[in-house]
């Protein structure tokens, strides 16, 4: 299950690149290790982040974790060669698009593994 969330987040940042202006993927071996990088970022970095910006986060009602999402997006945009975004707008508009394919996903995945 774990490779399968592995593989989606790897199409998801390709479908990303397409859709956004501003982000770009060279190559789905780039998209494979920036989901990876990626999803490392978010168990140890952005759970600290969460909590530092908590107040923030309740006054907006959860919004603000998209603007986590787009730092997270960016830091690993930073670090992972062949995967580009050019500016905090781009990022951002990434996170909700990210966010969008994401739900649809694990709906899926969710009436998938009830089925069985």
């Amino acid at each position: 299950m774990l490779l399968l969330r592995w593989f989606i987040n790897a199409l998801s940042l390709m479908i990303v690149a397409e859709v956004v202006p501003g982000i770009s993927v060279h190559s789905f071996w780039s998209a494979l290790v920036a989901a990876l990088i990626l999803g490392l970022v978010n168990a140890t970095v952005r759970w600290v982040l969460i909590l530092l910006t908590l107040p923030l986060n309740i006054v907006t009602l959860g919004l603000f974790t998209f603007v986590v999402n787009a730092l997270m997006l960016m830091l690993v945009s930073a670090v992972v060669k062949g995967f580009d975004i050019t500016s905090f707008a781009a990022a951002l508009t990434a996170a909700i698009v990210l966010w969008l394919i994401s739900l649809i996903t694990n709906w899926f995945i969710r009436d998938t593994a009830a089925a069985e």
